[in-house]
């Protein structure tokens, strides 16, 4: 059962909050960084998520029609096939989705979902994003209740970001102020509008100080006990002990004090692209850099194909970006902890 059934899908998140652990969601933007993050999972011995952001999406549709529902459908099949050959459950999942491109992305790819359910199949993806960081909180969960009422249909989870994240993702721009803090009255308004549970799953990707992008440790000031203080304070108005699923974006350079942190306060799924987006081109700078004679055609030579040859290259970039995977897994603690 390499991709997930929405029972399993749900299975996965129930056993990291349990276990106080979390997935890594690894972006790929190609067949080939597919394969590296299922490598990487595989000899963690860890599930996982992959996930397709708008951006990748746009990547993977090819630059002649840049067609991000095309692009995604795309890799998805192809994961449905490959992800066979390794011992262990992976989600499918679509990262940061903005309000003018639902239209272009999501709504598209849950009536793919809502078609293949209607057939008796599972959903094409195990889940979505919704990112109204940039609306008004009122407008994002209404959109928010509309996805999630079909999200729930098509037996997929839904994926809510309510406050910013500072940097940049996709486009997506937000200051890095104090806006990054989401507060328990936020919260609040998240489930009276959304419910915990009886209207759908959904993971909370709330703000704690997170910012997308590159930072060493300690240029961001994160605040992971933050988390504590949400669940607390819906816990007290509800009473359903730690009520959210919490995702944890925006987290290169994070330490692994604010790491674990956030695992203890109910981070199920932590986003990671930066840092494999760099392994996985690092090694290919070095190959170029020190095969120049080879890869390029210097002074009217012939090069050498072998070194010019993508497979070449693409070894290199592949082992890398799983080697990055594999530590991801041990930070967050879900090594050896596959379902078997």
């Amino acid at each position: 059962m390499p991709i997930a059934t929405p029972e399993v899908y749900n299975e996965m998140l129930d056993r990291a909050k349990a276990g106080k652990f979390a997935y890594p969601a690894i972006n790929v933007t190609s067949s080939q960084t597919l394969h590296a993050a299922l490598r990487g999972f595989a000899e963690a011995e860890s599930d996982g998520i992959i996930q397709i952001s708008t951006g990748g999406a746009e990547f993977l549709g090819g630059q002649h029609s840049k067609d991000m529902v095309t692009g995604s459908v795309a890799l998805a099949e192809f994961a449905h096939i490959v992800a066979k050959k390794y011992d262990i459950t992976v989600a499918l999942h679509t990262d940061h989705c903005p309000k003018d491109k639902l239209d272009g992305y999501v709504r598209p790819l849950l009536a793919v979902s809502e078609e293949r359910v209607a057939r008796g199949e599972n959903p094409l993806f195990q889940s979505h994003m919704w990112d109204g960081s940039a609306e008004t909180l009122a407008d994002n969960l209404s959109i928010a209740q509309e996805l999630l009422e079909r999200a729930r249909a098509a037996k997929i989870i839904l994926e809510v970001e309510i406050t910013p994240t500072g940097g940049e993702e996709d486009g997506v721009t937000h200051e890095i102020n104090d806006s990054l803090y989401t507060t328990v009255d936020d919260a609040i308004r998240t489930a009276e509008a959304l419910g915990l549970g009886e209207k759908g799953r959904y993971l909370l990707a709330a703000s704690f100080g997170n910012v997308h992008g590159v930072y060493k440790p300690g240029n961001v000031v994160l605040r992971p006990e933050l988390l504590k203080e949400l669940n607390e304070g819906v816990a007290a108005k509800y009473g359903k002990a730690s009520p959210f699923d919490f995702v944890f974006h925006g987290g290169s350079g994070s330490t692994e004090q604010e790491i674990a942190t956030a695992l203890d306060n109910g981070v199920v799924k932590m986003n990671i692209d930066t840092d494999t987006q760099y392994a996985f081109t690092r090694p290919v700078a070095a190959h170029m850099f020190q095969n120049y004679d080879g890869v390029l055609k210097v002074d009217g030579e012939v090069g050498s194909k072998k070194t010019y040859d993508p497979r070449t290259w693409g070894k290199l970039a592949e082992a890398s970006m799983a080697a990055r995977v594999t530590e991801a897994c041990a930070n967050l603690r879900s090594s050896g902890t596959r379902i078997k």
